[in-house]
């Protein structure tokens, strides 16, 4: 849908954060006098009063009764779609739309986007796109889920040359006509907003089923991905020998041995392998992958994701606060083996498994595992009988700090002290960026030295 659709019609916004946002600044750049009825939480009523707008009408109080007397209501992406009121306005006629699939309808025909989803390494490999694009010469937009809402950029001038996007499970349905999709994997998540596990993962691979992508890039190693069949779309295969795959420490293309990784700025195997995906996905859009590849030396890691902070008094601290299943800190252990490790994790409690997380820590376990948040008492139960043999230790904190000290204790001056929680930061903290500058503040670090994402916008 285009924007200009709209006019003359019944529109509300429902959300007032960053996505909101643009939104709403968006149907005021192409809809200057349209009368608009915004949906927001009272703490967001007073920034929405300050635009002094005369067209635009501010609600704090939501219903289906209200959402559906509109035509349109543009959601911001973190309202589930599947709970009250949004599930029975959908029943009593409203239609959602998000600012994702606005700005497709503006952009989608002519965009020379790539768009990039995934459980987990969906920003790191959209960054890494991004970045490799540029070295090549290539005018590129970097946006999306990764922290710039599409709908900022939504008339570029001169517009990029390409578009490197990240998607969240909120947003793929959105998406249209891309000319490559990437899908790196596949794990539970965000159930409390897609209801159930079968649910998230129809949604996320709404991108690829959906979408209608002139090229897909999919890892052949993934269970649910190896079996899609995607008639109409030309599939690309990473993470497997005739693809672009990781052997050791060397990325090979097929049998082309490409870029020996062991001095790239990518901690962790799975860090490779998104890179793997990367540039099967510039090579999906028709350029020479090969040629970019060494570029990936002078690419910067994004904060919260495996950041090392540095090192005191003999413990090195690594900041992982975007890990928000315990796979993720599974894969962030992993990248310490043969080093004492003290791990925190924990948070909000949205009822995932940590089975396999317990399996793990019973064979190879770290030094110390610190519990936080709602779900640290189910996490402490699960694992306190595997450390009955005293191989590992288990502790539960009611805050970051103590986490720490606790951790620093069962360190002793050496090995490194992990914040990886394995689930998401609220209520305790707005977002996963607020937690990771929590603890390097916590940890005698400067939280403003780590927090930017390089490389956002047009360059």
């Amino acid at each position: 849908m285009r924007i200009s659709e709209l006019e003359g019609r019944r529109v509300a916004l429902w959300g007032y954060g960053r996505e909101g946002r643009a939104a709403l600044a968006a149907l005021r750049w192409r809809l200057p006098r349209q009368p608009l009825t915004l949906f927001c939480g009272r703490d967001e009523a007073g920034e929405a009063l300050a635009l002094d707008d005369p067209a635009l009408t501010i609600d704090t109080q939501v219903s289906a009764e209200k959402l559906a007397a509109f035509e349109f209501v543009i959601k911001s992406p973190g309202i589930s779609p599947y709970t009250s009121p949004a599930a029975d306005a959908a029943m009593l006629g409203a239609r959602f739309i998000g600012g994702t699939a606005l700005w497709f309808g503006e952009h989608g025909a002519d965009a020379r986007a790539i768009c990039v989803t995934g459980t987990k390494g969906k920003s790191t490999t959209t960054a890494m796109v991004a970045h490799l694009l540029r070295a090549g010469g290539h005018r590129t937009a970097l946006a999306g889920n990764i922290g710039l809402p599409l709908l900022e950029l939504l008339d570029p001038v001169p517009p990029p040359e390409y578009w490197a996007i990240e998607l969240s499970s909120y947003q793929t349905g959105d998406a249209l006509t891309p000319e490559v999709a990437v899908v790196l994997n596949l794990f539970p998540e965000h159930l409390d907003w897609h209801g159930t596990e079968q649910r998230y993962i129809d949604d996320k691979l709404a991108l690829v089923t959906r979408a209608r992508p002139k090229h897909v890039v999919l890892n052949a190693t993934d269970p649910r991905l190896a079996h899609l069949s995607l008639p109409g779309a030309q599939v690309h295969w990473f993470n497997t020998p005739t693809g672009w795959h990781l052997r050791e420490q060397v990325i090979y293309r097929g049998g082309e041995v490409v870029l020996n990784t062991r001095h790239l700025p990518l901690p962790g195997r799975h860090n490779r392998i998104n890179l793997c995906a990367a540039l099967a996905a510039i090579e999906a859009m028709g350029l020479d992958a090969v040629a970019l590849a060494p570029q990936a030396a002078s690419f910067v890691p994004l904060p919260h994701r495996l950041q090392s902070l540095g090192a005191r008094g003999g413990i090195e601290y690594v900041n992982d606060s975007i890990s928000t299943t315990p796979y993720a800190s599974l894969a962030a252990m992993d990248c310490f083996k043969g080093r004492p490790v003290a791990i925190l994790v924990g948070g909000y409690d949205r009822g995932l498994d940590w089975g396999v997380f317990a399996d793990r820590i019973a064979h190879d376990p770290p030094r110390m595992v610190v519990t936080l948040g709602q779900n640290g008492p189910r996490i402490a139960e699960r694992l306190r009988p595997l450390a009955n043999n005293g191989r590992f230790q288990v502790a539960e904190a009611q805050e970051l700090d103590e986490a720490v000290e606790l951790a620093r204790r069962a360190l002793d001056h050496q090995g490194v002290l992990l914040l990886s929680p394995g689930a998401p930061s609220f209520p305790r903290y707005r977002d996963y960026a607020e937690r990771g500058r929590h603890f390097a503040q916590v940890c005698g670090f400067d939280p403003d030295a780590i927090c930017a994402i390089p490389g956002l916008g047009i360059h």
